[in-house]
């Protein structure tokens, strides 16, 4: 009676809520009783609700040893196993319940859900499904069987089941919310999200609903809502670090950078062993600048997730914008050993391998990252560029580009509309220029004669920016330009949209297939009249853009058909450049006190080919006293180039070579050295102009590209095309001719800066003129050709 009163008092309190008191008094109770089943039952009871399963394990089996025939106690241990992830020990014990009740579907969801969890999803299926048979219209039962199907790989039998769910329970938040993730994972976004949608209409106040909603929202460019979802996540469920993870993806997705670094600084606070908001936070802070603790967070990536790829790719990324190839093609390579099918690892080596010299080889990467993912576009428009440095043949980069184009415009070509072309009498025409480098980099050379010069009672000028981290220079493009447009964080599609709610006649591409262009930008057709210009003298291969720019030299009559838009020659050249600097000066002629001529080229390595290291050991064969300079990174690439040098006859110990440095240190490694070599079949362009501005001629052989036509273009309108050689014969004599002749070398010297000064090269308001009358001619010709016209 006693024991009865004191299992009954402990009974009071467990049911109370009071688990503390029961457990003492279940205590009290087996210190009399050591064989009391119940006491040691109730007690592994508190252990479930306690969410301590060793502890419920313990009693729960002490209870069986006692008493056997307990169903309850093997129900009660059957969860407590799944609870200490004991699974197959929880399908043991279901199995045996199911032999004394076979048609339960409580225990046959049981065993299906332990069957499950372990790993044995063929036998869960058959479980939830022998479940099905017993009541056919238990939603909870099709929603965890559509789990386990989509965890086979049978998503279509998985949202079958999810449909059914929701045929019995329309408004079931989780049905909703499995149905609407695998309508995104196959890619049915509208449908996901209107199904996601519903789940948090189901479940208003639930973080999971709306962080799912709002990663989709993200992921379709619908920001606002996006941030004002996942923000509320975070208020609600401040310590879940995927909370804070998402909403820094929707904040870096807007380009708010610190807000971003803070939510994943936060999500990592919370959970260390989050990869993702370390990878991410990598990226943010590569982004800000700040390349330490870019690095870091990288490491960070790796170490808590060893077979984390991107991680990889995005520190090898910037270990190639810092300058250290090694390192990045070390980490690459890690990355490949990873995963050797990996498209965007093989588009990254192929860059690393470019920037050191390897062209061939960083070419068959690329052609590896195309053929194993053909929609990777990034990795097709590299193939595209590089060979311009590597084909002699145009007719092989014009290949490549009908080829990306069938891949990556053609099914747009569906969804384009734009305004036809109307005269514009009375109006001034609308241009618009789409780059990502209004920054410090070469381009700005370029475009900051043509901004300045505009006429602006004639044109109405629109720039889109996709600047990553806007400096001084954007500042002072900005400046020169009426309707300034910051865009990074539009999708193609949206730009599209918003440029042609601007009205703009005349969309020009200043990036085409270089890094972080806009490619599909132009595909969408988003402006009437499309021009590609400046990024280099080639083809885009995109049928949506109607001109190319180019000039007499670089495309003389017969070259037309080279390219898939039509050329518009400008009247003298290509390029109008302006230095943005006066210093520093020019000096004095190197070999006048050094004894010796140094030739030189500060070209990228990918211009150094097997083609134009046999022409320049020629002309070492003829100067044996004279010297070379090149540019290549520091390490692997340097030694590569020195054994390729000696491999075309040039002797290393001739050779001197400076590390990539920033624009001023660069424009003054011009001054050691006399006269530059030019590169085939990929001419110098901004290096070239960057050398005659320092006063050192460059000699160059014209090649059969348009690339390889720039030293032409430039020399004819310095009007010293004798230095343009037809040959490679024409070349040695040109280059051995002026190398031993100093006074000409002097004067040169002390002259070109002056002369580029005064040629159409520098003259910005002529060549505003000469591209604003390209411009009137081509909106002419549209307007024309329009139906009706």
């Amino acid at each position: 009676m006693q024991n009865d009163s004191l299992f009954d008092r402990a009974s009071e309190s467990h049911f109370a809520g009071d688990l503390a008191r029961a457990r003492q008094l279940y205590a009290e109770l087996l210190a009399v009783d050591a064989a009391h089943a119940g006491a040691m039952f109730r007690l592994g009871v508190i252990g479930l609700q306690e969410g301590a399963p060793a502890d419920a394990t313990g009693w729960l089996e002490r209870a069986l040893a006692v008493d056997p025939g307990q169903r309850r106690y093997r129900e009660a241990l059957a969860q407590a196993y799944a609870m200490a992830g004991r699974h197959a020990e929880a399908a043991a014990v279901y199995r045996g319940l199911l032999a004394e009740e076979a048609t339960s579907v409580d225990f046959r969801c049981g065993l299906a859900a332990a069957l499950q969890a372990h790993g044995a999803l063929a036998q869960a299926a058959d479980a939830w499904r022998a479940a099905l048979q017993s009541d056919a219209n238990r939603a909870d039962v099709w929603n965890n069987l559509g789990n386990c199907l989509r965890l086979l790989g049978e998503s279509g039998e998985g949202e079958a089941a999810y449909r059914r769910a929701l045929a019995i329970r329309p408004g079931d938040a989780n049905a909703l919310t499995n149905l609407g993730t695998l309508l995104q994972e196959r890619g049915h976004d509208e449908e996901a999200l209107a199904h996601l949608r519903a789940a948090l209409a189901a479940a208003p106040d639930t973080a999971v609903a709306m962080i799912n909603v709002g990663v989709l929202l993200t992921r379709l460019g619908h920001l606002d809502e996006a941030l004002s979802l996942l923000e509320r996540a975070v208020a609600l469920e401040p310590h879940v670090a995927h909370a804070a993870y998402n909403y820094g993806v929707a904040l870096q997705a807007r380009g708010q950078l610190p807000e971003a670094q803070a939510q994943y600084r936060r999500a990592l606070a919370l959970d260390p062993a989050l990869a993702e908001a370390a990878n991410n936070l990598g990226n943010v802070c590569r982004d800000l600048g700040e390349h330490r603790a870019a690095h870091e967070a990288y490491e960070t990536a790796i170490r808590v997730r060893p077979g984390f790829v991107d991680a990889y790719n995005n520190a090898a990324n910037l270990m190639r914008a810092r300058g250290r190839l090694d390192e990045a093609q070390a980490l690459l390579r890690q990355a490949l050993d990873l995963d050797p099918s990996r498209s965007a690892t093989l588009n990254n080596l192929g860059n690393v391998l470019k920037d050191c010299g390897d062209l061939d080889e960083g070419i068959e990467c690329f052609r590896r990252a195309v053929m194993i993912e053909p929609g990777n576009l990034t990795a097709h428009g590299n193939l595209l560029y590089a060979l311009s440095f590597q084909a002699a043949d145009p007719k092989a980069i014009l290949d490549e580009a009908r080829r990306w184009s069938a891949q990556h415009e053609a099914p747009l070509g569906p969804a384009r509309t734009h305004d036809d072309a109307e005269p514009a009498e009375g109006r001034r025409l609308r241009i618009g220029y789409v780059s990502a480098d209004f920054r410090e980099h070469c381009q700005a050379l370029f475009m900051t004669p043509l901004l300045a010069h505009h006429d602006r009672t004639r044109f109405e000028i629109h720039a889109y920016s996709s600047v990553v981290r806007p400096d001084a220079t954007t500042a002072r493009l900005a400046s020169h330009v009426e309707n300034w447009h910051e865009v990074r964080g539009l999708s193609d599609a949206a730009l599209a949209d918003t440029i042609r709610a601007d009205g703009i006649d005349i969309l020009v591409d200043l990036t085409m297939h270089m890094s972080d262009g806009r490619p599909l930008l132009f595909a969408r057709k988003p402006a009437p009249v499309q021009v590609a210009w400046l990024a280099y003298p080639g083809t885009t291969g995109i049928g949506a853009i109607d001109w190319r720019l180019t000039d007499p030299w670089l495309d003389p009559p017969g070259h037309d058909g080279h390219y898939t838009e039509r050329s518009w020659r400008l009247p003298h050249t290509f390029w109008c450049y302006d230095p943005l600097a006066s210093e520093p000066e020019v000096n004095a002629l190197p070999a006048s006190s050094a004894g010796y001529v140094t030739l030189g080229s500060l070209n990228n390595p990918c211009k150094l080919t097997d083609t134009t290291l046999r022409l320049w050991a020629r002309v070492f064969a003829r100067l044996p006293t004279a010297r070379l300079v090149l540019m290549a990174a520091e390490g692997g690439a340097q030694r590569r180039l020195a054994q390729r040098l000696a491999h075309a006859g040039i002797d290393p110990s001739r050779v001197r070579f400076l590390p990539f440095r920033p624009r001023d240190a660069y424009l003054r490694s011009y001054r050691e050295f006399d006269l530059s070599l030019d590169t085939l079949p990929y001419n110098g362009h901004t290096t070239s102009l960057d050398a005659f501005w320092m006063g050192v001629p460059v000699v160059t052989r014209i090649g059969p590209t348009v690339a390889g036509r720039a030293g032409l273009s430039q020399l004819a309108n310095l009007g010293l095309t004798d230095l343009a050689a037809d040959s490679d014969e024409a070349f040695v004599e040109a280059a051995v001719s002026l190398a031993t002749d100093l006074p000409r070398l002097a004067m040169l010297r002390a002259t070109l800066r002056e002369r580029m000064a005064q040629s159409p090269l520098m003259d910005g308001e002529r060549f505003a003129r000469g591209v604003e009358s390209a411009y009137e001619g081509m909106w002419r010709v549209a307007s024309q050709s329009r139906p009706g016209a």
